[in-house]
Formats: structure tokens, sequence, C-alpha cells
């Protein structure tokens, strides 16, 4: 029976696992769709920054100023989309942090909280009744 529930609670939390990495990925395509539609564009009208035409020519044929021509002509380092992973990776870290500190919290508060009181037994209020009625005599 033991080694039947074992199994039974493994499956749930193979589900739950699956679930949460379904999850982690529709997440980290919101964010990235954040970050490359939202929050670089500002980035790019405020400064005229675009990270994703970074990029460093690792051969001397490239001549290109934008990363698309320049990846045609040759090998390139194109460190600007790492930086845009970087920024999402933090997005997902700040957020995950959020979450885990509030469930904490959550855990916390329901720790603190007493127990509610338990409702007499039968019995107990039997005997409370029995104890009333010999003390009116």
């Amino acid at each position: 029976m033991l080694e039947e529930f074992k199994k039974f609670a493994m499956r749930g939390n193979v589900v739950d696992l699956a679930i949460g990495v379904v999850i982690g990925a529709a997440f980290g395509r919101i964010v990235e769709s954040m970050v490359g539609d939202m929050i670089m564009p500002i980035f790019g009208a405020i400064g005229g920054l675009d990270f994703s035409n970074y990029f460093l020519p690792l051969s001397s044929a490239v001549t290109a100023d934008s990363l698309v021509e320049a990846k045609k002509q040759g090998a390139v380092l194109a460190y600007g989309n790492f930086i845009t992973v970087g920024i999402n990776f933090l997005i997902i870290a700040v957020a995950l942090f959020f979450v885990v500190k509030g469930i904490n919290h959550l855990q916390r508060q329901k720790e603190a909280e007493p127990p509610p009181p338990e409702a007499p037994k039968k019995e107990e209020v039997l005997l409370t009744e029995i104890r009333d009625l010999l003390a009116k005599r």
C-alpha cells in the first residue's frame, strides 16, 4: 500500500514539474517580447541605443553596418543579442524573486496564525451539562 502511494505521489510531482516547465517557457516568451518590443525601443528612443545591431566583425571582409548584412559577409560576434538576453534573464530573475518572496511571506503568516480551537467533544459537552446541573442543586 505504501509503495502504491509513493508511486502516486511521484506521478503528481512529475506532473507539477511538467506544468512548471511549460509555464516557465511561456513566461520566458512573454518577457522576451516585453524586452524586445517595449523596453528596448524605449532605450532606442531615449539614447539612440539599438542593441540588436551591436557586433564585432571577426573578419576583415565584414564592412556592413547592420548585423544581418554583416552575417552575410562573414563571421561576426553579435554581442548585442547577448545584452538583450541578459536583460531578459534579469527581468525573469526579479519576477521569480518576488514570487518566491511572496510565497514565503504567505507561509510565515500561515504558520504564525494559531490553529482554530477545536469544538468540544460530545462527552465534554455532556460532562459540562452534568456539572452545571449539579452546581445548581
